[in-house]
């Protein structure tokens, strides 16, 4: 499974939420989607953030690269001070963790 974190640092008294409903909307609709949560920040810089999950790399490739991402992402730039900035993680099994006690 992989995790994305798209972040989004937006100008002052930005409101973002509609622009992320649609984004979670239509991502929803891409084969390998399996989750998305939506943050900001409470201090400094106004920053929001979306976490998706994903099945595999290439799922989310494809969602990333897709025009109707592309077409949403281009209506938001008014809101924002850069592009957003991705970061992608690979989920790594924990299973051999074993609580000490110490």
């Amino acid at each position: 499974m992989m995790k994305v974190i798209e972040g989004y640092e937006l100008k002052r008294g930005a409101d973002i939420q509609s622009l992320f409903l649609k984004l979670r909307s239509y991502a929803m609709t891409f084969p390998g989607f399996i989750s998305v949560e939506h943050i900001r920040s409470v201090e400094g810089t106004p920053i929001a953030a979306l976490l998706y999950n994903w099945k595999r790399r290439e799922d989310w490739e494809a969602w990333k690269s897709s025009k109707l991402r592309q077409q949403l992402l281009h209506e938001a730039e008014a809101l924002l001070i850069s592009k957003p900035r991705i970061t992608i993680y690979e989920v790594v099994p924990t299973s051999a963790w074993t609580y000490t006690g110490d």
